[in-house]
């Protein structure tokens, strides 16, 4: 064990809380996991994870003496000195974070004079370190310090981006709390940027807002393109060659989805409102996401002359590849879509957990591309897994209704897929047709 070793109680066993407490066990830390779902708990207790991450589950195999899983909140902060909140801050009607489970974490540390410091992880609004602050001074926690240290993992290459990240962003006004959560990441390969709790909280949602807008010009864009004759791949592959802008995130698709970009665009967005500003830009972002699913269907419908009776497959679940999250997935919206339509649905995911509602209760799920596609008067391609690109598309061509692919994620090559009979439909592209 490093002669470094803290003792860390981490509140939340989701996607953020397992990956930092996996990452903070690989750098010698002994850590407490608490969560008040008996089952993932249980799950954890007996050696498996309950969602999927690359190289997750290899971490918490390879320091499991260092970690603890426990539903008891006394438990996990009994021996810590510095307790992080990485609880999930869902959307409320009015589209602002819910900060329930924050503020029930919060309650269970009255007692807990002994941590060094309290740390939220979770996305928040700008102010909550304030009230969070207020709390813990009410309840005799002055010398407590508080910090927000958000986080900028990407699901997928969530443990990646934890180790060796392009920053670590400590917002707290007591230096001794900032030196603590320093010497807490030593050995992660990144600069650590400290400053106020207030803009702490803002570059989180500012750095999810401007990736969201990023991705909603491009699909701009990209209509432009399929109106104009120009290929959007094309002009994203130039435009990212200028220093100034990057590649990154200039991916024409079916939009944004997951647990992030739109929570946290609408947050932000409501925060705003809240204060007499309307956030004109970000509205047309979230306008616009919401819009492209819609496209898709239309432009299918377009093509077929109807959806009725037509048989569809999804292909992928997920909202982005690498990762079984069905939150916020596109392929929710267009399941629903055409199911109103008077489609049928079949779908494939490697991965995807979706809940047993509809549309997905509604659609028939295959373990293979082929299978997915047999029947189908048409394709969609929603989600980029590599499986894709080794599925056997001569077969699958001969076993379809009508070959009509809609390439959601610029994935396929067009001219290749005509050459071998199919009609290819695409973001920003013009649709290929056999020869």
């Amino acid at each position: 064990m490093a002669a470094s070793s803290r003792s860390i109680a981490v509140f939340g066993a989701g996607y953020i809380g397992l990956v930092t407490a996996a990452c903070f066990a690989q750098l010698g830390h002994r850590v407490t996991v608490r969560d008040i779902q008996p089952e993932r708990i249980r799950l954890l207790q007996a050696g498996d994870i309950p969602i999927y991450e690359p190289g997750l589950g290899d971490m918490l195999a390879q320091n499991k003496e260092r970690l603890t899983f426990t539903l008891d909140a006394s438990e996990a902060v009994q021996e810590a000195e510095v307790a992080y909140i990485c609880v999930d801050t869902p959307p409320t009607a009015s589209g602002d974070a819910d900060l329930s489970r924050i503020w029930a974490v919060i309650d269970t540390l009255r007692d807990a004079s002994h941590l060094a410091a309290v740390v939220v992880k979770s996305t928040v609004p700008v102010g909550t370190g304030t009230r969070i602050r207020t709390a813990l001074d009410e309840a005799g926690l002055h010398h407590v310090g508080y910090a927000s240290n958000p986080e900028f993992t990407a699901e997928g290459r969530a443990v990646a981006d934890f180790l060796h990240p392009d920053r670590i962003v400590i917002g707290t006004t007591d230096d001794a709390t900032a030196a603590l959560l320093t010497r807490l990441h030593t050995g992660i390969d990144g600069p650590v940027h400290t400053m106020d709790v207030a803009s702490a909280e803002m570059v989180k949602l500012a750095s999810n807002a401007l990736l969201a807008t990023k991705i909603t010009f491009i699909n701009e864009i990209a209509t432009v393109c399929e109106a104009t004759g120009a290929d959007v791949t094309q002009v994203a592959d130039a435009v990212g060659l200028d220093h100034r802008l990057g590649r990154h995130f200039l991916n024409a698709g079916l939009g944004y989805g997951g647990s992030c970009f739109p929570k946290d665009s609408r947050a932000l967005r409501a925060m705003a409102s809240n204060t007499g500003y309307s956030f004109q830009l970000l509205n047309s972002v979230i306008e616009v996401n919401d819009l492209q699913p819609r496209r898709a269907v239309q432009r299918l419908k377009n093509e077929l002359g109807t959806l009725r009776n037509r048989r569809i497959a999804l292909l992928g679940m997920t909202f982005k590849p690498g990762t079984d999250d069905m939150r916020e997935a596109p392929s929710t919206v267009l399941a629903s879509r055409l199911l109103a339509e008077g489609a049928t649905l079949t779908c494939w995911d490697p991965m995807a957990r979706p809940a047993p509602t509809e549309p997905w209760a509604l659609a028939e799920r295959h373990p293979t591309v082929v299978q997915a596609l047999t029947g189908a008067d048409a394709a969609v391609v929603v989600t980029e897994w590599p499986q894709l690109l080794d599925t056997d598309w001569n077969t699958a061509r001969d076993l379809m209704r009508t070959p009509l692919l809609f390439d959601g994620r610029n994935m396929l090559d067009p001219a290749e897929f005509a050459q071998a009979g199919y009609t290819v439909m695409s973001i920003g592209r013009a649709t290929a047709r056999p020869c």
